[in-house]
This record gives C-alpha cells, structure tokens and sequence, in this order.
C-alpha cells in the first residue's frame, strides 16, 4: 500500500483558527482606521470652514461685537456645526477721529457634534482698521 499525501483533520483545524484570527484582527484595525479617517475628514472640513469665516471677519471692518450662526449641513457634509466670534476693540487713540487706525481683536469658535458630543476649538486674529464716521 502506498501512503496518501494530503492534510489530516486536526491540521485544518488548526489552520482555519489561525486564518480565523488573523481575519478577525485585520478588520478590527480597518474598523479603527475607517472610524479614525471618518473623524479626520469632519475636522479637515471644520477647520477649512473656520479659516474661510475668519478671513471673513477679518475683512469686513464693519463687523462688530458678537455673531454667531450655524453652517449650512450642505456645506459640512451633513454635520451639524456653527460659530461664534466676539470682536472687540483692543486699541485705538483717546479722540477717535474718523481717518485714523484702530485694532480689534477677533475670537473664532467653531463647534460640530460628533455623535452626542460637541466638540469645538478657537481661533484667534487681530485686524487692523480704519475709524470711519459710520464706525465710531
């Protein structure tokens, strides 16, 4: 009788358990990228929308005291995010006079929801102004 080449039971056995495990760890680590990729675009997409108000702000002269208002959900994807700044007067001569300079400081927080958390940060910038006679 020739012997017969081939795998025995107990061989397989032990071949699926150990594909079984290394299928179960990968998708464990593409779980915990997908979740890490999804929670970077959310953020990549905050602060490309808290650059674009800032620069707003910072251009019109004419914006004052605190605004606030929230982000269309076609502009962020579906997030529910919004924003608040406060600008306030930092510097400016005893006797304003329209023609002169002025300097304000701008503080930017924007904030979306992650699931049930809020999450938010802040940004800040300074502007340099001319005083107009509307403006005083």
């Amino acid at each position: 009788m020739r012997a017969k080449r081939g795998f025995t039971l107990l061989e397989m056995l032990v071949a699926s358990t150990i594909m079984a495990v290394a299928v179960v760890g990968l998708m464990a680590g593409l779980s915990g990228a997908t979740r890490n990729a999804s929670r970077l675009r959310d953020y990549d997409r905050v602060v490309e929308l808290a650059r674009l108000r800032m620069n707003d702000i910072l251009a019109d002269d004419r914006a004052r005291g605190t605004l606030g208002g929230a982000f269309p959900p076609e502009l962020v994807g579906g997030l529910r995010a919004g924003w608040g700044a406060v600008i306030t007067k930092v510097q400016e001569a005893p006797d304003p006079v329209p023609g002169n300079f002025a300097l304000d400081r701008v503080q930017l927080e924007v904030w979306w929801m992650a699931g049930d958390l809020r999450r938010s940060f802040v940004l800040e910038g300074y502007r340099h102004r001319i005083i107009r006679e509307d403006s005083k």
